[in-house]
């Protein structure tokens, strides 16, 4: 049984959520863009694990798109930045979800112009 290294890696994933009460989003937002670093055997799990905590936060995913793990990222030729490599590892070593960005929607169409 010396098979203790870990399957777990970390996957960037891009959440879009809706409006939901208690969300924290600000009134007039739409919803919202959130930058994911989850840690997962595989993508299909970092995502269950992110859409349950982000329901957990009174968020409302509505669309997840992966980008991939680290490897895969530089693979394709990302530029990747240390904070981000810390905040990806970070991830992998506590095995959870981190939001790393959140970006609000607004409607342009109630906008003057």
């Amino acid at each position: 049984m010396s098979k203790k290294e870990s399957r777990q890696q970390v996957y960037t994933l891009l959440v879009e959520v809706g409006r939901n009460a208690g969300d924290g989003l600000p009134a007039e937002a739409t919803g919202a863009a959130l930058m994911c670093y989850a840690s997962g055997v595989d993508e299909a799990e970092a995502v269950r694990e992110t859409v349950a905590i982000l329901k957990q936060a009174d968020l409302a995913p509505l669309d997840v798109s992966g980008y991939g793990t680290l490897d895969e990222r530089l693979a394709e030729g990302h530029d990747i930045s240390d904070d981000e490599k810390t905040l990806m590892a970070r991830a992998l070593e506590e095995n959870s979800v981190i939001v790393a960005q959140m970006t609000p929607f607004f409607d342009e169409t109630n906008e003057q112009h």
